[in-house]
């Protein structure tokens, strides 16, 4: 398993090489550069022209690209053109804030969705199954920014309970248990917002999975044995409908490091994925290069430990 583990990540290798180029290269074609909006009457075109040419924007896109990959292979990704420092510590700046997010949001969606999805399938068409399917009906079809503006005005600037910015109280003093206590404070609401909306699909597959699999011969024959209903459906019937779950597991983890756009911008999060979208509005290269590629990385690694989750769910299935 580890040789074939191996040989996984050295494909990623021509992956990422393909990846860079395009992400590199789509930059680059964006319209203006991070100098064209510097609007300032004391600011002339020929000094304007001479930034361009200290940051290296006027040389050729090859040069310019092997040029940030050599920075890059070093974790140099340049300075940011807005924040003034280091890219890799504007990111680091954020990161741990949308990982935090993202790991309570998939937590919080399983412990949803299992749940539901189990006994809605093990229960069909009683009431707590149509009640399931309604709410999945619901989710599925609310988009996630009205969702969010609706929680934000109701439980933010109406009854109060929750903030609507920001991710830790100014107040707090790092390193203390308040400092923790308000960070989780922060992130209750987006993450249960993004969990109520993310579990249509886990819930889904795994109804469906369930009813399919009470049908099967070998749940007939367990139970022909006097094997109790509830260990029918725990040690069977629930082992073999959570492998759709387990080979999705992966791209969920990973896939919400870049997927809380929506959500960081409008509960003012201070993630990466509102530094991406502020990083495009005002043209900072450096910033959205490293982005991109972190959240191509990210999708390639969570190919890799939906891989792994699928071996460790279901010991015949190996990684080939």
């Amino acid at each position: 398993m580890w040789k074939t583990i191996l040989r996984r990540v050295l494909l990623m290798i021509p992956q990422v090489i393909i990846l860079s180029i395009l992400i590199f290269l789509l930059a680059k074609m964006m319209p203006g550069d991070p100098f064209t909006g510097m609007i300032d009457p004391t600011i002339g075109a020929e000094r304007i022209e001479e930034l361009r040419e200290q940051a290296g924007l006027n040389d050729p896109w090859p040069q310019q690209y092997v040029r940030w990959v050599k920075n890059a292979l070093h974790g140099d990704f340049g300075k940011s053109y807005t924040y003034k420092y280091a890219v890799t510590d504007v990111i680091g700046d954020r990161i741990g804030n949308t990982i935090r997010l993202s790991l309570f949001t998939v937590i919080l969606t399983y412990l949803l969705a299992i749940p539901l999805g189990l006994y809605a399938g093990r229960y069909q068409n009683s009431k707590f199954d149509k009640a399931v399917v309604i709410y999945n009906f619901v989710s599925f079809a609310i988009p996630t920014f009205v969702l969010a503006l609706l929680t934000v005005y109701l439980f933010g600037y109406k009854l109060r309970i929750f903030p609507t910015s920001g991710s830790v109280s100014i107040h707090e003093t790092k390193g203390t248990m308040g400092y923790f206590m308000s960070q989780m404070h922060h992130l209750i609401l987006p993450a249960i917002v993004q969990a109520l909306l993310g579990t249509a699909t886990t819930i889904q597959y795994l109804r469906s999975e369930v009813i399919d699999a009470k049908q099967m011969d070998y749940v007939r024959t367990a139970r022909s044995k006097g094997v109790p209903t509830g260990k029918v459906f725990n040690r069977h019937i629930f082992r073999n409908a959570s492998l759709p779950i387990a080979s999705n597991a992966g791209y969920e983890i990973t896939g919400l490091i870049g997927g809380s756009v929506v959500i960081e911008r409008i509960f003012n999060y201070p993630g990466i994925g509102n530094l991406f979208i502020s990083s495009i509005t005002e043209r900072d290269y450096s910033v959205i290069t490293a982005l991109t590629l972190l959240f191509g990385l990210a999708t390639l690694l969570g190919t890799l430990l939906s891989d792994i989750i699928m071996s460790i769910v279901d010991p015949r299935i190996r990684i080939q």
